[in-house]
């Protein structure tokens, strides 16, 4: 892959956001940190990166709106929420339970729910690289990153 398939800035819709708890705000800048330190971001026919990628969601849809550096848009592509939605519905459930053993449960049963919440999270990520197959390839660790992103979308979407 070529070093110009990458991300080098990325920007959520303010509009789409919920207001977040500290434990979610800081999930969201981490991910976004991650993202730029390391990812894998080739959009299909096109050489023009780095990128810069502003996710939204319209009219319960997700957008990509993927940009030059310099700001010029290249292109933009929608993807339907529906099948996402059980898998984040899950997703914010498990991580509920998560931080409410951190409270109070053993080590082993805090293990579990983490166990579970990732599994959840790593299907999520998968889902969202099969549903940009032709439009953009990613790998596993951008895709992981990327839905952290979606999940923090979807909470007002």
């Amino acid at each position: 892959m070529s070093e110009n398939n990458r991300l080098s800035d990325v920007r959520l819709d303010e509009t789409s956001l919920a207001a977040a708890s500290a434990d979610a705000e800081h999930e969201r800048r981490v991910a976004i940190f991650d993202l730029l330190e390391a990812n894998s971001f080739a959009v299909d026919g096109m050489d023009e990166g780095p990128y810069a990628l502003f996710l939204s969601i319209v009219d319960q849809r997700l957008v990509f709106r993927i940009d030059k550096e310099d700001g010029e848009e290249l292109h933009t592509f929608i993807l339907s929420l529906a099948p996402f939605r059980k898998v984040i519905r899950d997703y914010f459930l498990v991580c509920d339970s998560y931080f409410s053993a951190i409270r109070s449960a053993t080590p082993a049963q805090i293990e579990a729910i983490d166990m579970g919440r990732r599994g959840l999270h790593n299907e999520g990520s998968t889902l969202l690289s099969e549903r940009l197959a032709g439009k953009v390839a990613i790998d596993f660790d951008t895709a992981r990153r990327l839905f952290t992103l979606i999940c923090a979308l979807h909470v007002r979407g």
